[in-house]
């Protein structure tokens, strides 16, 4: 099958952004380079085109608790125009996908899902949902723009777009969001992101989204706004250490072994995987994500070997350079019996013995909530 294009992927070439294949999407990975795109979000501004995301509706008396019936974090008791990061597991406890939960009212609710998991979702829902309940694919015909970095909240409040919500938007509280009508559609502005830095993320028509990204673009001169790819953005996220799905999770790992035991509210009635959850709890999960730093100019990649006085304990889960930190990292999940104290870690960087300390996480405060 073909690759698809975003709506906004005629800008990107006109941009000079380096193409590549995503979760079936041609994307961006980078335009001016992923250090200098990294610096200018934590910074400035920058723009993300995040269209692959998915986006499922969930409608229907009750939308609100069939959610909390598949996700660990609670959804019934959010408030109308607030969002709850969380994830979908399996019985076993391992994560189908890590989402944001848009709730609207008890009838209506937002799942915004990574794109390489929207289809597995999407059947997942469906499979799960009693007749009373609609889950709508609006994945095609949904463009998400990420406006991230300090300087986010002055570009959205000088767009025209948004004038009709610039009060609401100004004092917008983390992960909450907005909707409003413009030209018969509607539009939703939220405070998340993921990069660590204040900002918001606009979910409209695809029709209307390159419109949207051009506006941006032109009025986001005054404050050094420019076109993130998707190297930049690994690197941010990277940072203040957010997990990313294939990386820190997937169906083999629980929420708990990743650090996010945070999310999973094992004292709610019930959801999918609450009884491996419960007993993992109990017992002590088998694994946990730690922190390393490497030494000199090694670089740890995803799936290679961690090493404890010469026994091989883990495996990186996520490792670069961070900008920064002007540091060597990786994030890695490690026996649980590993000390908080140990010394002696190496890294199998192809073949070579590279050395490393522990570090705790995240590697950066995530600015994201200021």
């Amino acid at each position: 099958m073909a690759a698809k294009k975003t709506p906004i992927y005629d800008s990107h070439i006109e941009q000079g952004g380096r193409i590549v294949e995503f979760a079936g999407y041609l994307m961006p990975v980078s335009f001016e380079g992923i250090v200098a795109e990294h610096q200018r979000v934590r910074t400035k501004v920058g723009l993300f085109d995040v269209s692959h995301m998915g986006e499922l509706e969930i409608k229907g008396d009750g939308a609100a608790a069939f959610t909390d019936s598949f996700v660990t974090n609670r959804v019934q008791t959010l408030e109308e125009g607030q969002i709850c990061y969380t994830v979908a597991c399996n019985e076993r406890g391992g994560v189908l996908d890590d989402l944001l939960v848009y709730k609207f009212s008890d009838s209506r609710i937002l799942l915004v899902v990574n794109a390489v998991n929207a289809d597995k979702i999407f059947e997942h829902v469906t499979s799960l949902a009693p007749s009373s309940i609609g889950v709508i694919d609006r994945t095609q015909r949904i463009g998400q723009i990420a406006v991230q970095g300090p300087s986010s909240k002055k570009l959205l409040l000088d767009s025209g777009f948004c004038s009709t919500v610039h009060k609401l938007i100004d004092k917008m509280a983390y992960y909450h969001f907005v909707s409003f009508e413009k030209n018969g559609s509607e539009i939703i502005v939220s405070r998340t992101g993921y990069t660590g830095e204040f900002g918001f993320e606009i979910y409209l028509p695809d029709s209307m989204t390159l419109e949207l990204w051009n506006e941006l673009l032109e009025a986001g001169k005054e404050y050094g706004a420019a076109p993130i790819g998707l190297g930049a953005r690994d690197t941010l996220r990277f940072e203040p250490s957010f997990c990313l799905y294939g990386n820190e999770l997937d169906e083999e790992t629980s929420p708990l072994e990743a650090g996010l035991s945070w999310l999973v509210k094992l004292k709610k009635d019930r959801f999918i995987g609450l009884d491996s959850l419960l007993m993992e709890k109990d017992q002590g999960p088998e694994r946990k994500l730690v922190g390393l730093e490497l030494e000199g100019r090694n670089i740890a990649r995803h799936g290679y070997k961690v090493m404890l006085d010469g026994a091989e304990i883990g495996a990186v889960t996520s490792g670069t350079f961070a900008p920064t930190l002007k540091k060597s990292l990786a994030m890695a999940l490690v026996s649980r019996s590993v000390s908080k104290d140990a010394e002696g870690f190496s890294i199998d960087v192809r073949g070579r013995s590279a050395s490393a300390s522990l570090t705790g996480l995240p590697f950066y405060r995530s600015r994201a909530g200021d």
